[in-house]
């Protein structure tokens, strides 16, 4: 899991659902991403860190 996506989305007050709409993906894919069974791309680290103010680097970690 990456607590620290889980943990800025929380502290952004978004749900997942809302967070899959502001990137434009699926919820399952989000989720995915989250629990740390997906990677995504380039690009979508980079809207997470626009819209969370945190490093790519520190929300991709998995712990």
């Amino acid at each position: 899991m990456r607590k620290q996506l889980k943990e800025a989305r929380m502290r952004a007050g978004l749900t997942q659902q809302q967070m899959a709409e502001k990137l434009d993906i699926s919820l399952r894919y989000y989720k995915n991403i989250e629990a740390g069974e997906r990677t995504g791309d380039v690009t979508l680290w980079d809207e997470l860190e626009d819209l969370t103010g945190i490093h790519q680097r520190i929300l991709r970690e998995n712990s």
